[in-house]
């Protein structure tokens, strides 16, 4: 072991042991409408209106608000399991950090694996004004976070308490089509979702979407039981940006992706049980999210690549929300400017291996933790060719699109 890595320092060893759950395994379909269901009504029951316009939300002057709200020395946070740094103990140092230089006691909760519901889990139905329970939850972009920000569930974020924000955001972090002005969203985390392979069993290298349809693959393939995975894949496929495709281009989507199935060239549509299929071999080449990869690579598997194939690849990301009426929103503030701070950053980063949302830490985990394995990754901190070729999600964000999105591709991941 390096000798300047304590021996209980877990995050040297997580790859071996304990890889993330997928942020992508919030499930879309019936369990996401689920979300709503729980987390939208409890919301509306707050006295704050369901959608635009009528909702006491809209109204709110949130400079004067921010203006009136007092710090408090509590802070109460939901994120995704093995999502942050962790040391001896199961104690997380960057919140120990965070506790010791703010005196702001962190209630932290790794308790979002599937879908919003565990946010309501212990409070069915808040009474007007109520908090949700917590006050800041790590939540994917989709459109169960789009549904949030139009229906003004959120919290808009008062950037004048956020200069680590301004000043060391990188582009993963400000250039956000389902956000654009960054009123809600602080990106926690991101990722890509490219192709992963063993060159070994495809005899030679992958460049192109191209190579999930080729038939001398047959029964080799991986793809991802997320139908927004699927679903953007076909459009890559067919030339068409995701971001801005339309109804007809989601059916001309599903064709491909139904001909691919019907030809047999998909193994199985995976959850996260897709790496394990990759490093035993049972798949040649499958869909897959970066930091998987990186993971595997460091932990017995460095033959493994992952590929921004040429036709694209979907960027996701992970963002730090604050719900209406949290209890301690200063406190929530506080924390997302800590973490926007290179050196903090850095300590989570070292230790989540996704893509940073701060380019900063990078220098610090090369050169003060001496991990050069981790900063000079382009997985983590992707160079701006690779960023060029990174595409967004159809902005599908109402419960009607999803339905119709859903519709389309969630039979052919269930057949």
């Amino acid at each position: 072991m390096d000798p300047k890595r304590p021996e209980n320092e877990t995050a040297w060893m997580r790859g071996l042991t304990q890889p993330r759950l997928s942020r992508r395994q919030l499930v879309h379909g019936a369990a996401g409408f689920a979300v709503l269901t729980a987390l939208g009504p409890a919301l509306a029951a707050c006295g704050v209106g369901g959608t635009k316009g009528t909702g006491s939300a809209e109204d709110v002057d949130w400079t004067a608000w921010w203006q009136e709200q007092n710090a408090t020395k509590n802070l109460s946070f939901a994120n995704w399991p093995l999502y942050i740094d962790t040391g001896g103990g199961g104690k997380h140092p960057s919140l120990e950090k965070f506790t010791k230089e703010s005196g702001i006691n962190v209630s932290y909760k790794p308790v979002i694996r599937d879908n919003a519901e565990v946010l309501l889990q212990d409070q069915p139905g808040p009474p007007a004004g109520d908090p949700i329970g917590y006050d800041i939850i790590v939540m994917s972009n989709g459109w169960e976070l789009g549904q949030l920000i139009a229906n003004r569930w959120l919290t808009p974020l008062d950037h004048s308490q956020l200069p680590n924000f301004k000043k060391y955001a990188g582009e993963v972090a400000t250039r956000l089509a389902y956000d654009e002005d960054l009123e809600y969203s602080a990106v926690w985390q991101a990722g890509v979702t490219g192709i992963a392979y063993d060159p070994k069993l495809t005899g030679g290298e992958i460049d192109s979407v191209e190579a999930l349809f080729d038939p001398k693959f047959k029964g080799k393939v991986g793809m991802l039981s997320d139908n927004d995975e699927v679903g953007s894949l076909g459009l890559l496929a067919l030339g068409i940006d995701p971001a801005t495709s339309t109804y007809d281009d989601w059916k001309k989507s599903a064709a491909k992706m139904k001909e691919q199935r019907d030809k047999g060239i998909v193994r199985q549509y995976y959850d996260n049980s897709y790496v394990k299929a990759l490093q035993n071999g049972d798949v040649a080449l499958t869909q897959a999210y970066s930091g998987d990869i990186f993971q595997s690579n460091n932990s017995g598997y460095p033959d493994l690549k992952f590929v921004v194939p040429k036709e694209g690849a979907m960027l996701w990301r992970d963002n730090s929300v604050i719900p209406l009426h949290a209890k301690n929103p200063v406190s929530a503030l506080k924390w997302i400017d800590f973490y926007y701070k290179p050196e903090n950053q850095a300590m989570i980063e070292d230790w989540i291996n996704y893509i940073s949302p701060v380019p900063d830490a990078q220098a610090i985990i090369r050169d003060e933790l001496d991990d050069p394995t981790v900063a000079d990754s382009p997985l983590v901190f992707p160079p701006q060719s690779m960023m060029d070729q990174l595409r967004e999600y159809p902005l599908n964000y109402t419960p009607e699109t999803q339905k119709q999105w859903a519709g389309l591709f969630d039979p052919i991941i269930q057949s």
